[in-house]
């Protein structure tokens, strides 16, 4: 089996205010209880083709406090 796709990195990916749906995919319109890469891989037998990783966030200066360079 191979390894599920984590939505949590995926761009799609959101959490709703809905308590018995907290999990949505804005690519297939949709809101669950299980992550949206589940639901998919249920009804469809075939993992979500429609993944796309999240970009990757600018480093800021002030993430790192103990940079010698702020002291």
């Amino acid at each position: 089996m191979a390894k599920p796709i984590n939505c949590f990195k995926c761009k799609h990916f959101y959490i709703t205010w809905d308590r018995v749906t907290p999990k949505g995919c804005r690519a297939y319109g949709f809101k669950s209880h299980e992550m949206p890469s589940v639901v998919v891989h249920k009804n469809s037998k075939e993992d979500c083709l429609l993944f796309e990783a999240k970009p990757e966030k600018k480093k800021n200066k002030l993430d790192d406090l103990n940079s010698d360079d702020l002291w």
